[in-house]
């Protein structure tokens, strides 16, 4: 058979086959409307643009309203579709998953991407996707207009009565009431599942709006059907009104999560139970008008456009983690703030951090330099790295000192709480100097934290090393180790690209940070340490409130610290296995190895033009290390709040323009 491009309106006409096995009439419907799709479209007489599809679509009905055999056929065809699909299906289950968790929405979305599906089915939820699988269907199918929709109902009206057993089998409320049915049916074994009753507001479920679903749908059901106009509209509005509580009680549950911790399934759980309300409205304002067939138009528009969006995985999880990323933002901004500098003695506390930090940065430097010495395989000589820096990063949270590059990725969100008063509307100039305020303070914080580590690092190394020479009348790092240190972290060679990735381990780190707060949270770990009776009994109550106070106030840092110390020495271990021969630049710890390099070497290394391209290389490994994992962290921060589409120019001017009229403010406090 030929394609239905190829095909005209007669040959394809002729083809309807009413007594053809179920396959085949579900084939001839989709080559129906792909014939429909087929094509430009065309000026009409206003000068826009008229889908060719609606064209074509009263083409197809003058045709048939011309040539009675062939639209008996057709009329057939339908009518068979009508009594032997189920139809309410399509209404209350498309676009929901029968699953109740993220996890068997994204495996079903996979499923609809990769594998073909068959238009051998009853299902009409599972042949609709098959019949209107462009993204331009839904364009076409709103652009139907009045007189054309009225044509198309009467065409499906013939088909409704063809062969129908009795009035009810005939009548186009049934698979709507049908529908009704289950998406209340849904909705109440949702709302009864122990994640969601258990954290909605014991208020707002007192007159049990969920438990009343069921009898207000049955009888506002038997209003309509017994044609008794003033009881459908009571029934009506007393559903409507147990479905507005229902989603507030639903909503509830946000404020739940955001102070006992986030759950994406929960989150998709709430997203199908409002989606399903939302649905089961429109349903009624189908069941309830005068007019059915505008609405039923705009239903199937959202059907078509859900079905276009049920294939995006990125919509997805862009909608389920959006939530999420806001309570790591929100929890990061709070840590943030201990990083971000706005007087003179907020930056002298800064600099004796950084100082701090950049001590303890000395001895990991050593440590590194002993470990590779011990000649360990890669994998556990990578390993053995990142329990050094771990180590290194822990010691330096413990002691409330600070690594300059792990500021950025927790003052971002700090940052977008700054941005979130920003409209776009032209009134907001106070909101953007109040950003660009903020974006002083953390320059002027960053540079403070780099210019301390630096400051600290370099000069303890060297006296370590000239305490070697003085005690043994060697260096603690040999001459090979320092030369291809020089030749390491020179910008000639892959340094840049190796700050970046470094900036996006940073940036990781942060994200694991808040994901296993979450979890502490979620969990209530805090509760259960501080009154878990095996606990209470061995430290008692005192210490043991004091002790999950502590892993409350550090569950964060440490892992952040963890993981960092962790990735920067196995991931790159990994990625070589993998073929990625890629490393790490953290600017702190390659400044403590050009200083012990350039100690081991002699003086006269500061001569050479290696040396130099080093110290550049330092310099673009600090900004990019800052910059990335800032860039990422802020990025999320924004999109968690559903910051989009401000006016970046204005933003990016106000920051350029306080730099010429203030630059001092960005690196000195002020005064």
């Amino acid at each position: 058979m030929t394609t239905a491009a190829a095909w005209d309106l007669t040959a394809l006409v002729n083809a309807a086959d009413p007594a053809a096995p179920r396959p085949e009439r579900h084939l001839w419907l989709i080559r129906l409307t792909e014939w429909l799709r087929h094509g430009r479209d065309e000026p009409g007489a206003d000068g826009d643009a008229t889908p060719r599809p609606v064209l074509r679509l009263k083409h197809l009905l003058n045709m048939l309203e011309r040539n009675p055999a062939p639209r008996e056929r057709v009329v057939a065809l339908l009518g068979r579709l009508w009594r032997e699909s189920d139809v309410a299906a399509l209404f209350a289950d498309f676009g929901f998953t029968a699953r109740r968790d993220l996890g068997g929405e994204i495996a079903e979305r996979l499923r609809l991407r990769l594998l073909p599906a068959t238009p051998d089915t009853d299902d009409l939820a599972a042949l609709f996707g098959l019949l209107f699988p462009q993204a331009g269907d839904a364009r076409w199918l709103a652009a139907i207009d009045a007189t054309t929709l009225g044509r198309l109902a009467a065409l499906f009206s013939a088909a409704r009565a063809e062969g129908a057993a009795d009035a009810s089998a005939a009548d186009w409320r049934t698979p709507l009431l049908r529908a009704m049915t289950w998406l209340v049916s849904s909705i109440r074994a949702a709302s009864f599942t122990p994640t969601l009753r258990q954290r909605m507001s014991a208020e707002l479920l007192v007159d049990q709006p969920f438990e009343q679903l069921v009898r207000r749908a049955e009888a506002l059901a038997d209003a309509l059907l017994a044609g008794d106009v003033q009881r459908t509209a009571q029934e009506a509005n007393l559903l409507r009104a147990l479905l507005q509580r229902g989603r507030e009680a639903a909503d509830s549950v946000h404020a739940h999560l955001e102070a006992h911790g986030i759950s994406v399934n929960i989150l998709f759980e709430l997203d199908q139970l409002r989606e399903r309300t939302l649905r089961l409205e429109a349903v009624l304002d189908l069941l309830l008008s005068t007019a059915p067939a505008p609405l039923l138009q705009q239903l199937v528009v959202d059907l078509v456009t859900l079905s276009q969006q049920r294939r995006s995985l990125r919509a997805l999880l862009g909608r389920q983690y959006s939530l999420l990323a806001r309570k790591v933002a929100e929890r990061h901004a709070e840590t943030g703030e201990h990083y971000i500098t706005r007087t003179a003695a907020e930056y002298r506390d800064m600099l004796r951090a950084a100082l701090g930090g950049g001590a303890v940065i000395a001895g990991t430097t050593f440590a590194k330099f002993a470990l590779m010495a011990l000649g360990l395989a890669p994998f556990w000589g990578g390993f053995a790295a990142g329990l050094n820096y771990a180590l290194s990063f822990v010691i330096v949270h413990l002691l409330h000192w600070t690594v300059a590059t792990k500021q950025p990725a927790m003052t971002a969100p700090a940052m977008a709480d700054k941005l979130a008063a920003v409209k776009g509307d032209g009134h907001d100039e106070a909101a953007i100097e109040s950003f660009v305020d903020e974006v002083t303070h953390l320059v002027r914080s960053q540079i403070a934290g780099i210019a301390g580590n630096l400051a600290a690092v370099t000069p303890l190394v060297l006296l370590a090393q000239w305490l070697a020479w003085q005690a043994a009348g060697r260096p603690l790092v040999g001459a090979k180790d320092a030369a291809y240190v020089l030749h390491a972290i020179t910008l000639l060679g892959p340094t840049a690209l190796y700050a970046a990735f470094t900036g996006v381990l940073l940036f990781a780190s942060s994200l694991v940070a808040g994901w296993v707060e979450n979890w502490f949270v979620y969990h209530r770990l805090h509760s259960a340490l501080a009154w878990h009776p095996a606990i209470v009994a061995r430290l008692g109550a005192p210490r043991a409130a004091r002790w999950a106070g502590w892993w409350r106030a550090n569950i964060s840092g440490l892992a952040a610290n963890v993981s960092l110390g962790l990735m920067l020495g196995v991931v790159p271990v990994v990625l070589a296995f993998l073929g990625l021969p890629i490393e790490v630049r953290h600017v702190t710890l390659s400044t403590g190895q050009l200083a012990a390099a350039a100690s081991t070497l002699g003086w006269d290394t500061l001569q050479q033009p290696a040396f130099w391209w080093c110290a550049a290389g330092l310099a673009v490994t600090g900004v990019l290390n800052l910059g990335v994992s800032f860039g990422l962290a802020l990025a999320v921060a924004l999109r968690s709040r559903g910051i989009a589409g401000l006016d970046r120019r204005r933003i990016v001017g106000a920051i350029f323009r306080r730099l010429r009229q203030a630059p001092r403010s960005f690196v000195l406090p002020p005064r």
